[in-house]
């Protein structure tokens, strides 16, 4: 029987984390992991400049690629609100830092959350260059906007240009093709590498919280994304999720949106029929942008804090979250690190003891696995929305399962 590609992945995933808590010594497979992650990144700068490129020349109209703009990030600002929101409830649900036995913790000092002009300011380069070579996304997705428009807007003489980048895109969505190939091996060896080195006894001590933030993210995918998608676009939640699980396979053992961008703006054009145009400027921004793993993750994790240091909890400081995680998810777009400084951000702002992230780093790979997927996913959903109330969809015939080279 001929496997699909994703068929592949689910297996080498599940081998992987179970010969990892069987066999330790596989922890030593990590490499192969590692080599996939940078076999996908050799692609990310040049396939997302490329097909924004072009993507911005085929939209044209500069009002329309507004237009395109703002229904993205009033989709990404609302889901996110609604992700901390549930993220909230199932933590009040669960109670997870209940009868929690506090240790004694190490101080931690917060990395400073980056200023707000700073990082609008930022998001324009100096040298176009250096931010394809930084891989700096969002100096990419700005860069590669205004080089499209102007191309289009010079008519005859922005052909060649832009029939070269359209090469080299194809170019790029071919290679990740080929690259894929090595998913379920990837796949198995980083989970086997978790298990290994974390073990089933990490679970434990916070496993309720774990649970909190896995259940929480499920639910949010059921009811926002399938929601969305069948609201929107009159899709099969089935369809959209199947259409995925490739990309969220590869977020979900990678725990990098970047990483996971070719595979997952692929399988929204091939399996989904979002245009190339929406694809790669809806989800290039959401990488950077469109957190709701991280703030589903947010909700309760401080919730788990201020239990765990015996701290109550008003409804102004849970409008509080809210409102700081929902606009952090912007603040600390493309910042390294940024789901422990939207934390910080929050236990801040609400008055909890920083410190009280030292008691979750320890599994911090786990969450880092269900909340990073979830953005993928989001970002795929947008993709799909802004399409169908824009062009509309393209027809796929081949089915969702469209398979990549395996």
């Amino acid at each position: 029987m001929k496997l699909k590609l994703w068929h592949k992945v689910l297996i080498g995933f599940v081998i992987g984390a179970v010969l990892g808590l069987m066999i330790p010594q596989l922890a030593a497979l990590k490499p192969v992991g590692d080599l996939f992650i940078r076999l996908i990144k050799m692609l990310i700068a040049p396939m997302v400049f490329a097909s924004l490129v072009v993507g911005a020349s085929s939209i044209g109209d500069v009002r329309k690629l507004g237009r395109v703009g703002g229904k993205t990030l009033v989709y990404f600002l609302v889901t996110t609100a609604i992700a901390i929101i549930i993220g909230l409830l199932f933590a009040l649900a669960i109670q997870p830092g209940a009868n929690f036995i506090l240790t004694e913790v190490d101080t931690y000092e917060a990395a400073p959350m980056p200023n707000v002009i700073d990082v609008l300011l930022d998001m324009v380069p100096t040298n176009i260059i250096n931010s394809l070579a930084t891989d700096n996304m969002l100096q990419i997705i700005v860069s590669s906007l205004f080089i499209g428009i102007g191309a289009a807007m010079i008519g005859e003489k922005g052909k060649p240009f832009l029939a070269f980048c359209e090469s080299l895109a194809e170019t790029m969505y071919n290679i990740t093709g080929m690259i894929m190939n090595m998913a379920p091996y990837a796949a198995g060896a980083l989970m086997a590498w978790v298990t290994a080195t974390s073990g089933a006894d990490v679970l434990l001590p916070l496993g309720k919280t774990l649970v909190a933030v896995y259940v929480a993210n499920v639910i949010h995918a059921i009811l926002v994304y399938s929601g969305a998608v069948y609201l929107f676009a009159r899709m099969s939640p089935v369809k959209f999720f199947q259409g995925m699980f490739e990309a969220w396979a590869v977020a979900f053992t990678t725990c990098s949106s970047a990483a996971t961008l070719p595979v997952s703006m692929r399988n929204a054009q091939e399996n989904l029929g979002v245009p190339s145009e929406i694809s790669s400027f809806v989800q290039p921004l959401g990488a950077t942008i469109n957190m709701d793993g991280t703030a589903i993750y947010q909700g309760v994790c401080a919730y788990f804090i201020a239990q765990v240091y015996g701290i109550e909890l008003g409804l102004p400081q849970y409008l509080m979250i809210i409102l700081t995680a929902t606009l952090a998810s912007i603040g600390t777009a493309g910042v390294p690190g940024a789901g422990m400084i939207m934390l910080s951000l929050v236990l801040q702002t609400v008055g909890l003891p920083l410190d009280g992230i030292l008691l979750l780093a320890g599994v911090d790979r786990i969450f880092d696995m269900i909340r990073t997927s979830m953005n993928v996913i989001g970002d795929a959903a947008g993709a799909v929305v802004v399409a169908a109330t824009e062009d509309g969809l393209e027809t796929i015939t081949t089915g969702p399962s469209v398979d990549l080279g395996g």
